[in-house]
């Protein structure tokens, strides 16, 4: 592939080994593997792309030459697609919701997954949230007059159901161990890890839908309920800050680390809790972010590590690309500065 200024730069990848790899930047957050994007990955240092629900043909499932040709793209420029995260919610929402076409949709969700497999990209990340993500506005100025997002429970606790009725906590317990009973054998069989994703904001309840992935107690659940070495998490550094305002991150990444279950993060933050906060640059959280690289590096995390959700700053463009060199920077200072 021919990058913006000439550089050319190729690279072959098959099937990839986590375990060689060290803990390191990974470029994502978008849908599609254009030239610029290609291009900010290598300029900002990554060696991994990640790509979040992604423009792929299909309505009900991800097919092989599709994905394979995403990959070769990636490999076209000298990087890793290390892994997608969430496929649409259409694919998997009966599965969610023990609705009637779940026997279809789980039937879609094991051919996704082995063509992951073969098309040798090693990590499926996934939510538990059919009503999506939640923030009462996207106007939010930070330091500077940046600009972010915030979420007010008081806002959204009478929010009429978002699926026609209540869904409790059993309900989606129950949906959640049919599903990853069924998953979790094929991505053993073809060596794709599916990456576990808090629920955001993580309240108990939104829109009459249960939320289970609000509190270590349920993560430790779901990992220890599915003990497979293909299940782990997407640790979303700024939803476990919402959680307990700050409280409690290091002891999870401890816990969850020392058992090999950190497969990525998402390092961002936050400042306020659950109920009542914003997103702001990820050195002005609730969080001590070097206290959080000195954990990765002690439990011996070996994954990769997003920027996520970044302010926007000044005559930045609609994907943040000034917000997201901003925290890119600040990380890859980190990483240098508290080596393994």
């Amino acid at each position: 592939m021919k990058l913006p200024g000439g550089m050319m730069i190729t690279a072959t990848l098959d099937k990839v080994d986590l375990a060689d790899l060290e803990m390191r930047i990974a470029v994502g957050q978008f849908k599609d593997l254009t030239d610029e994007q290609l291009a900010f990955a290598v300029q900002v240092g990554a060696e991994d792309v990640q790509l979040n629900t992604p423009n792929l043909p299909g309505e009900e499932r991800w097919e092989y030459e599709d994905l394979k040709a995403l990959r070769e793209r990636a490999n076209s420029a000298g990087l890793r697609l290390i892994a997608l995260e969430n496929v649409p919610v259409r694919f998997y929402d009966q599965i969610m919701l023990a609705g009637p076409g779940r026997e279809r949709q789980m039937e879609n969700m094991i051919a996704t997954v082995r063509n992951m497999g073969q098309a040798g990209i090693p990590i499926l990340g996934y939510h538990w949230m059919p009503n999506s993500v939640w923030r009462t506005s996207f106007e939010t100025k930070v330091r500077g007059g940046a600009i972010s997002n915030e979420f007010r429970y008081e806002e959204v606790k009478d929010a009429p159901y978002t699926h026609g009725r209540l869904y409790t906590h059993e309900e989606m317990w129950a949906n959640y161990d049919w599903y990853l009973e069924r998953i979790l054998p094929v991505c053993e069989e073809v060596g794709v890890r599916m990456a576990l994703h808090p629920d955001d904001p993580p309240v108990p309840m939104l829109g009459g839908v249960a939320r289970l992935f609000t509190n270590f107690e349920g993560f430790r659940r779901a990992m220890e309920t599915h003990p497979s070495p293909m299940h782990g998490l997407d640790f979303c550094h700024g939803c476990w800050s919402e959680m307990r305002g700050g409280e409690g991150i290091l002891e999870a990444m401890e816990w969850f680390g020392t058992r090999g279950r950190l497969f990525y993060i998402h390092l961002r933050d936050v400042q306020g809790c659950a109920t009542d906060f914003q997103e702001c640059f990820v050195d002005e959280g609730n969080s001590d972010i070097v206290a959080v690289i000195r954990k990765l590096r002690a439990v011996g995390f070996q994954g990769f590590i997003l920027d996520d959700h970044v302010p926007h700053l000044v005559n930045d463009s609609p994907y943040g690309h000034r917000g997201r060199a901003y925290a890119i920077g600040y990380i890859r200072g980190l990483l240098r500065a508290i080596p393994a």
